[in-house]
């Protein structure tokens, strides 16, 4: 129970350094959640959870992204069709991976088929990049390539237009080839070499464009390959890649947390305020001290108005 003004104004001092408390706690950074990002440049926020694909649910409950199957995209002159998914591993399974343990199988986020052997070209990946207006999801540690991947052929034997072309090793080999009849089929081979940290590895980047245009679901679309068929590039447009405003973060102030602090220091403004008015200038001393005195004291004797007891033998 409040028995004095200063009793009061101990617990209003206490009220404000737990306001100050919480707003250095506010202030504080929290970890951004995984596969989004927030632009430097413009300061919109990006949120791709809803483009990654998940296995559909056992008890037949929907889950809120939605989407319950990897994405395709063809591969057209490349003559190899690929598998993804966005911010995720395969939702269908894959195995015999060339390169990778059988650990590393289900990492896997993007891949193709050839000669049917798979290739991993990314593991699961959430950093998600904005760099500038570029919205940028890479894979990396994929299947072997580059030095480590070859051509069992002579390099005479190949043509000239040939841009798949490889030095000779005499490794353990791998079938790869293209689809296409005008394409020479060729065989990988992987180099054993004792040191990992040497072989170069399959990576993915996708590039994501934002599409508003309502109906439209996520596409991917191949876009190129390197001379040694390491790096792979793709072109993504999804409705989540449009920049929003950043949601409310746990840990920070929101819009009510903003209308709370400001009515918490227009109350201790009133109260100190007003004490140190009538203190010094009315000369008062004892609740008289209180802002509004009177005031308040009329709506307390309000609430605290009892029933007389009634008269012996009639109804109360």
């Amino acid at each position: 129970m409040i028995t004095s003004p200063s009793h009061l104004l101990m617990l209003l001092a206490t009220a404000a350094a737990g306001v100050n408390a919480a707003a250095g706690t506010a202030t504080a950074t929290t970890p951004a959640p995984a596969c989004t990002a927030t632009s430097l440049t413009t300061g919109g926020f990006f949120d791709l959870r809803p483009d990654t694909a998940v296995a559909p649910p056992e008890n037949g409950k929907t889950h809120k992204s939605g989407t319950y199957k990897d994405y395709h995209s063809r591969g057209w002159d490349y003559g190899k069709n690929f598998t993804l998914n966005i911010c995720g591993s395969v939702v269908d399974p894959v195995s015999d991976v060339v390169g990778l343990k059988k650990n590393q199988w289900a990492n896997v986020s993007a891949y193709y088929t050839s000669h049917d052997s798979v290739y991993s070209i990314g593991s699961v990946s959430l950093d998600l990049h904005s760099r500038g207006r570029k919205l940028v999801l890479q894979y990396t540690g994929g299947s072997p390539c580059g030095d480590h991947k070859s051509s069992s052929k002579d390099d005479d034997d190949y043509d000239d237009d040939d841009d798949y072309d490889y030095r000779k090793r005499d490794t353990k080999q791998y079938s790869e080839g293209l689809s296409t009849s005008t394409h020479v089929h060729e065989i990988e081979t992987i180099e054993k070499s004792d040191s990992s940290s040497k072989t170069r590895r399959k990576s993915a980047t996708i590039s994501f464009l934002c599409d508003r245009d309502p109906g439209t679901t996520t596409a991917v679309s191949f876009v190129g390959v390197d001379p040694d068929e390491c790096s792979y590039f793709f072109e993504a447009r999804s409705a989540y890649a449009c920049a929003h405003a950043e949601p409310h973060k746990p840990g920070s102030v929101g819009p009510g947390g903003v209308f709370g602090l400001i009515l918490v220091i227009a109350v201790l403004v009133y109260v100190l305020g007003g004490v140190f008015y009538n203190r010094t200038v009315a000369h008062a001393r004892g609740w008289r001290q209180l802002p509004n005195y009177s005031l308040w004291a009329g709506i307390g004797s309000f609430f605290n108005v009892r029933p007389s007891r009634p008269k012996a033998g009639l109804p109360f």
